[in-house]
């Protein structure tokens, strides 16, 4: 009987690591996995050490840092001293994931820790690939170009394809989405997507909603909506929209990239969603200016959203930090939807970047490279 260990640290990673999980019950009933991770994971029959609820933090503060070191100590203990799988799986989540390499190495552990989805150390701290170098014995990437880097480190990689490409569902029918949610189909909808952290909303809602009712106000025929990550509450949610009625709704993110206009994002793996649907969007982010400041110290390319990291050009406008103002989101958003020439252009280039992705299944890929190695 073989046994694997998973390590999530947020709600993208539990999505990724279920499915690998799953394509490695279909390359063996013979395999026990236990991990940190979430519902999905959960779901498919990781049993789980421990939730990564607390995980799901930006930024630096006491309170996460000792909850880290915490969590990150018990799992080191249970992995050397009872679990004692034949391979340890991390899913992005860099430092903390790193960290632990670490850690399990420096205490002789004996199977082997492979990387999914590893650290973009391209886009900042590129010091961390002498870490991978030293503590990973195999990474797992999902972009063409982090093969090529790691490789160049001497580094044992296998290029598994983007998750994206095998995982995101076609586009949902529009008539139908709009029926269900009482938009009309006639007038355009733009969609708003904040993020899936506390951080995130705390930085970004007062500014999203005002640049929606002013663009509300300028184009009444307009429909807002925004979107709410499944792993936020509520109450939390609902709390920034006293005076406003735009149109909230949870748990359908990509059905709602695909049916929409034009859309708002945070940054992140949602930029590449949108991208693949070919659904024009802006960039728009915030956080303190501390944190600002240490990324820009550390940052080893100017490009922050995935569609233009991935074709090497600014084709999603990218409005972070001073840029990320009401005029600026107003603006860029209109040329979008009015704009014919500027919206058919994004859309073109937009459709660069399933060209330049691979159409490998990301986890079969993962599944099969783990388990050729502890079969």
């Amino acid at each position: 009987m073989k046994k694997i260990f998973i390590i999530t640290g947020e709600y993208s990673g539990d999505t990724h690591a279920a499915a690998v999980a799953r394509k490695l019950r279909e390359c063996s009933s013979d395999i026990i996995i236990e991990g940190i991770g979430g519902e999905q994971m959960e779901a498919e029959g990781v049993k789980l050490f421990k939730d990564h609820s607390k995980m799901q933090v930006v930024g630096i503060s006491p309170s996460a840092v000792l909850n880290h070191i915490k969590l990150g100590k018990e799992t080191a203990d249970y992995i050397l001293n009872e679990y004692k799988p034949d391979l340890v799986l991390l899913v992005d989540y860099g430092g903390f994931n790193l960290n632990l390499a670490r850690f399990l190495k420096k205490n002789k552990f004996e199977g082997k820790i492979f990387y999914y989805i590893p650290p973009q150390i391209w886009a900042s701290r590129k010091y961390r690939i002498n870490s991978v170098k030293k503590y990973i014995d195999k990474v797992l990437c999902i972009f063409p170009f982090e093969e090529k880097m790691y490789k160049e480190y001497n580094i044992d990689v296998h290029y598994c394809g983007h998750p994206l490409i095998s995982q995101l569902p076609e586009p949902a029918d529009r008539t139908v989405f709009f029926e269900k949610h009482g938009f009309n189909p006639e007038k355009p909808l733009i969609s708003v997507f904040p993020g899936s952290r506390k951080f995130e909303l705390q930085h970004l809602m007062k500014l999203f909603i005002s640049s929606a009712k002013t663009l509300k106000r300028k184009h009444p025929d307009l429909q807002v909506c925004f979107s709410m990550a499944p792993n936020i509450s509520r109450e939390l949610y609902y709390k920034y929209f006293k005076n406003c009625d735009f149109e909230v709704i949870q748990g359908e993110n990509q059905a709602l990239l695909s049916v929409s206009d034009a859309l708002i994002l945070a940054s992140g793996t949602v930029a590449l969603e949108a991208a693949l649907y070919k659904t024009p969007l802006i960039i728009a982010y915030r956080a303190p200016w501390l944190f600002y400041l240490i990324y820009l110290a550390v940052r080893c390319i100017d490009k922050v959203s995935l569609p233009n990291i991935i074709c090497n050009k600014i084709i999603v406008p990218e409005l972070i930090q001073p840029k990320a103002t009401h005029d600026n989101i107003v603006f860029e958003e209109e040329r979008l939807l009015y704009d014919k020439k500027r919206r058919e252009q994004q859309i073109a280039e937009l459709e660069e970047v399933r060209t330049l992705l691979s159409d490998k299944c990301s986890a079969s890929e993962a599944a099969k490279t783990i388990w050729e190695e502890i079969m």
